[in-house]
């Protein structure tokens, strides 16, 4: 369930055929206070939270990784549900998983980790600053205390737990993960900007998505545009519509991605319809703002699905184009359809497609990974 404002500038800072602030699917967002004060300050004064000499050296053999226990992968997992249960965080930690994962593109086969992916390249200049990755830099800082506590697991390993068990914690699915990336060594293992999607096209072009990236995902078409930003990856159409459920869990800030509404009567804090349950049937505390694709955004459940091709649907819920396109292409529609109709025919699909999402363009030390269920 992805700069303030500065949308136009950053764009043509870029590349002038590329939309800034890619939203899509990698647009849940922040849901505790402490993200107000870690909003990405102008780019010339960004700074990574993690400098290229705090990592674990990565190299294309593998030969100095550290290979991760077992133990070393529980004590983490427990730290990262305290702060999910602490700060009700659990969205911005599967957007910034899911950011650092998503460069990824299966067709560079140049040595590791040229392809992008899942490789915790996310915590370094220039990819911090990325447009589409506004507002992340305070989702790392959330995590510092895992790495200070269990140093021998990676960052990698730390955001793709942080993301699967914020799924898990909020009712979704069990995701068959497994541990033991190795980390980007420095800011020259950082993706190009531009491989993000877009929810909705550029105001001037009227186009989605840009020429920037590993390659272009320039579309006039919501359903296009997210073809070959996810065909790219090596998704096809049932694993696309499947992440795009994520979209159930949690909001868009207009301040980071130019989409949605300052606050909604389901974000202000104060309505009745504001109140949040979450899946454990605790009260979740959170700083308010922001619009939802669904009512009960800190839970997960399938009624994204349900949401979207409702034209009843309170009108203060999110709909953007790449999400409506969902029950618009033939393509999408069958697999929007079945996961409306079945929550578990949803999480099965769901459960596939992020753990994909979540080992691309990994590299694991051993070889097979570590798995801890």
């Amino acid at each position: 369930r992805h700069p303030a404002n500065r949308n136009q500038q950053h764009k043509a800072e870029v590349n002038s055929n590329m939309k800034s602030v890619p939203a899509f699917i990698f647009l849940a967002a922040l849901a505790c206070p402490a993200s107000l004060a870690f909003v990405s300050p102008p780019q010339n004064k960004m700074r990574s939270y993690f400098s290229s000499t705090t990592t674990r050296k990565a190299t294309s053999s593998g030969a100095d990784a550290v290979t991760v226990t077992v133990d070393d992968l529980k004590g983490a997992r427990d730290v990262i549900d305290s702060i999910i249960d602490d700060k009700n965080c659990g969205p911005v930690f599967v957007r910034l998983a899911w950011h650092d994962s998503g460069t990824y593109d299966k067709d560079i086969q140049d040595e590791w980790p040229a392809a992008g992916g899942a490789i915790g390249s996310i915590r370094f200049e220039p990819e911090i600053n990325h447009g589409a990755n506004a507002g992340l830099a305070g989702a790392m800082k959330l995590l510092e205390p895992v790495k200070a506590k269990f140093p021998a697991v990676s960052y990698a390993d730390i955001f793709q737990m942080a993301s699967a068990r914020s799924i898990e914690l909020a009712g979704g699915p069990k995701i068959g993960m497994r541990y033991g990336r190795l980390d980007a060594a420095g800011p020259a293992e950082c993706s190009p900007e531009g491989n993000l999607p877009d929810g909705e096209a550029d105001d001037t072009t009227g186009k989605y998505g840009g020429m920037g990236g590993t390659k272009s995902t320039e579309d006039t078409t919501p359903f296009g545009h997210l073809r070959k930003v996810f065909y790219r990856q090596g998704f096809d159409d049932e694993g696309i519509v499947a992440l795009s459920g994520a979209h159930t869990f949690g909001r868009a800030w207009k301040d980071r991605s130019g989409l949605g509404a300052e606050k909604t009567k389901y974000t202000d804090g104060t309505s009745a319809e504001a109140k949040q349950i979450r899946a454990d049937g605790k009260e979740a505390k959170y700083a308010p703002g922001g619009s939802p694709w669904t009512d009960r955004w800190l839970v997960f459940d399938n009624s994204y699905f349900t949401t979207m091709p409702d034209n009843s649907a309170d009108p203060e819920l999110l709909k953007m184009s790449t999400d409506k396109t969902l029950f618009a292409d033939e393509g999408f529609k069958a697999f929007a359809q079945k996961f409306k109709d079945s929550q578990d025919d949803f999480f099965e699909s769901y459960a596939k497609a992020h753990r994909q999402l979540s080992e691309q363009g990994s590299k694991f030390a051993p070889e097979g990974g570590v798995k801890i269920d």
